[in-house]
Protein backbone atom coordinates (compact mmCIF):
# COMPACT_ATOMS: atom_id res chain seq x y z
CA UNK A 1 0.00 0.00 0.00
CA UNK A 2 1.52 3.15 -1.29
CA UNK A 3 2.21 5.48 1.74
CA UNK A 4 2.33 8.98 -0.36
CA UNK A 5 -1.27 9.26 0.11
CA UNK A 6 -2.47 7.79 3.28
CA UNK A 7 -6.11 8.26 3.07
CA UNK A 8 -6.24 6.19 -0.63
CA UNK A 9 -6.71 3.38 1.04
CA UNK A 10 -10.70 2.30 0.54
CA UNK A 11 -12.27 3.15 3.70
CA UNK A 12 -15.38 0.94 5.18
CA UNK A 13 -16.14 -1.18 8.16
CA UNK A 14 -13.90 -4.08 8.27
CA UNK A 15 -15.70 -7.65 7.49
CA UNK A 16 -16.63 -9.84 10.90
CA UNK A 17 -14.72 -12.96 11.16
CA UNK A 18 -15.63 -14.54 14.45
CA UNK A 19 -12.85 -16.79 16.05
CA UNK A 20 -9.96 -15.63 14.15
CA UNK A 21 -6.28 -16.60 15.25
CA UNK A 22 -3.52 -14.63 14.72
CA UNK A 23 -0.28 -15.43 15.05
CA UNK A 24 2.19 -11.73 14.52
CA UNK A 25 5.50 -12.05 14.58
CA UNK A 26 8.19 -9.15 15.90
CA UNK A 27 11.46 -8.43 14.74
CA UNK A 28 13.30 -7.37 17.89
CA UNK A 29 15.96 -5.37 16.00
CA UNK A 30 14.73 -2.05 15.81
CA UNK A 31 12.55 -2.79 18.49
CA UNK A 32 11.45 0.87 19.18
CA UNK A 33 9.92 0.79 15.51
CA UNK A 34 8.70 -2.82 15.67
CA UNK A 35 6.59 -2.49 18.90
CA UNK A 36 5.27 0.58 17.64
CA UNK A 37 3.64 -1.60 14.45
CA UNK A 38 2.81 -3.97 16.99
CA UNK A 39 0.83 -1.65 18.75
CA UNK A 40 -0.90 -0.53 15.77
CA UNK A 41 -1.56 -3.96 15.17
CA UNK A 42 -3.25 -4.99 18.46
CA UNK A 43 -4.94 -1.00 18.41
CA UNK A 44 -7.00 -2.65 15.54
CA UNK A 45 -8.00 -6.12 16.91
CA UNK A 46 -8.69 -4.43 20.09
CA UNK A 47 -11.37 -2.22 18.16
CA UNK A 48 -12.53 -4.68 16.03
CA UNK A 49 -13.18 -6.89 19.12
CA UNK A 50 -10.53 -9.27 19.26
CA UNK A 51 -10.20 -11.60 22.46
CA UNK A 52 -6.45 -11.57 23.68
CA UNK A 53 -6.52 -15.45 23.36
CA UNK A 54 -7.57 -14.67 19.60
CA UNK A 55 -3.69 -12.98 19.32
CA UNK A 56 -0.72 -14.50 19.93
CA UNK A 57 2.86 -12.74 19.33
CA UNK A 58 5.86 -14.29 19.49
CA UNK A 59 9.54 -12.63 19.09
CA UNK A 60 12.36 -13.34 16.82
CA UNK A 61 16.24 -11.48 16.66
CA UNK A 62 15.87 -9.96 13.25
CA UNK A 63 14.24 -9.81 10.07
CA UNK A 64 16.06 -12.46 8.32
CA UNK A 65 14.16 -14.91 11.40
CA UNK A 66 10.54 -13.72 10.54
CA UNK A 67 10.12 -15.94 7.35
CA UNK A 68 11.00 -19.41 9.99
CA UNK A 69 8.61 -18.11 12.59
CA UNK A 70 6.05 -17.68 10.28
CA UNK A 71 6.37 -20.75 8.51
CA UNK A 72 6.32 -22.78 12.20
CA UNK A 73 3.27 -20.87 12.99
CA UNK A 74 1.67 -21.81 9.93
CA UNK A 75 2.57 -25.36 10.41
CA UNK A 76 1.04 -25.64 14.10
CA UNK A 77 -2.20 -24.75 12.44
CA UNK A 78 -3.06 -22.59 15.26
CA UNK A 79 -3.61 -19.57 12.76
CA UNK A 80 -6.01 -18.40 10.40
CA UNK A 81 -3.47 -15.72 9.50
CA UNK A 82 -0.02 -14.77 10.39
CA UNK A 83 1.36 -10.90 10.53
CA UNK A 84 4.99 -10.41 10.33
CA UNK A 85 6.59 -7.21 11.59
CA UNK A 86 10.33 -5.80 10.70
CA UNK A 87 12.36 -3.26 10.34
CA UNK A 88 15.29 -2.88 8.03
CA UNK A 89 16.93 0.78 7.90
CA UNK A 90 19.37 1.33 4.90
CA UNK A 91 22.94 1.73 5.83
CA UNK A 92 25.78 2.03 3.74
CA UNK A 93 26.93 -1.77 3.09
CA UNK A 94 24.63 -4.08 0.67
CA UNK A 95 23.35 -6.41 4.31
CA UNK A 96 20.20 -3.75 3.56
CA UNK A 97 19.33 -5.65 0.15
CA UNK A 98 20.17 -9.19 1.02
CA UNK A 99 18.22 -8.44 4.42
CA UNK A 100 14.89 -6.70 2.44
CA UNK A 101 15.26 -9.67 -0.72
CA UNK A 102 15.48 -12.69 1.86
CA UNK A 103 12.18 -11.61 4.11
CA UNK A 104 10.46 -10.49 0.85
CA UNK A 105 10.93 -13.78 -1.14
CA UNK A 106 10.34 -15.46 1.95
CA UNK A 107 6.89 -13.98 2.74
CA UNK A 108 6.17 -14.69 -0.51
CA UNK A 109 7.09 -18.20 -1.03
CA UNK A 110 5.15 -18.71 2.27
CA UNK A 111 2.12 -16.99 0.65
CA UNK A 112 2.40 -18.81 -2.80
CA UNK A 113 2.52 -21.97 -0.86
CA UNK A 114 0.45 -22.55 2.18
CA UNK A 115 -3.38 -21.62 2.44
CA UNK A 116 -3.43 -18.88 5.28
CA UNK A 117 -2.01 -15.49 4.28
CA UNK A 118 0.84 -14.43 5.80
CA UNK A 119 0.57 -10.13 6.13
CA UNK A 120 3.94 -8.14 5.44
CA UNK A 121 5.00 -5.77 7.72
CA UNK A 122 8.12 -5.25 7.04
CA UNK A 123 9.14 -1.36 6.89
CA UNK A 124 12.37 -1.36 4.26
CA UNK A 125 13.29 2.17 4.46
CA UNK A 126 16.57 4.63 3.90
CA UNK A 127 16.46 5.62 7.19
CA UNK A 128 15.21 6.21 10.42
CA UNK A 129 12.70 9.13 10.37
CA UNK A 130 11.05 7.45 7.68
CA UNK A 131 10.63 4.35 9.45
CA UNK A 132 9.09 6.43 12.65
CA UNK A 133 6.64 8.35 10.00
CA UNK A 134 5.40 5.18 8.83
CA UNK A 135 5.28 3.62 12.63
CA UNK A 136 2.32 5.90 13.95
CA UNK A 137 4.08 8.90 12.61
CA UNK A 138 2.55 11.56 10.22
CA UNK A 139 2.07 8.80 7.69
CA UNK A 140 -0.15 6.55 9.79
CA UNK A 141 1.13 3.55 11.17
CA UNK A 142 1.24 0.28 9.15
CA UNK A 143 0.98 -1.81 11.96
CA UNK A 144 -2.85 -1.05 11.65
CA UNK A 145 -2.89 -1.24 8.27
CA UNK A 146 -1.37 -5.18 8.73
CA UNK A 147 -3.62 -5.96 10.95
CA UNK A 148 -6.90 -4.56 8.62
CA UNK A 149 -5.12 -6.48 5.75
CA UNK A 150 -5.45 -9.86 7.99
CA UNK A 151 -8.29 -9.53 8.54
CA UNK A 152 -9.64 -9.08 5.09
CA UNK A 153 -7.41 -12.00 3.71
CA UNK A 154 -9.07 -14.30 6.20
CA UNK A 155 -12.37 -13.18 5.26
CA UNK A 156 -11.26 -13.76 1.32
CA UNK A 157 -10.07 -17.21 2.23
CA UNK A 158 -13.21 -17.92 3.77
CA UNK A 159 -15.33 -16.64 1.03
CA UNK A 160 -13.69 -18.83 -1.22
CA UNK A 161 -14.15 -21.88 0.79
CA UNK A 162 -17.92 -21.19 0.67
CA UNK A 163 -17.97 -20.85 -3.17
Amino acid sequence: MATANKNSAPKGKLPKVDGMNVGIVVAEWNGHITSALLDGALGVFAREGFDDSQISVFHVPGAVELTFAASQLIESSAFDAVIVFGCVIRGGTPHFDYVCQSVTQGVTSLNADCDIPVIFGVLTVDNEQDAIDRAGGRLGNKGAEAAEAAIKMHAFVENVKNL
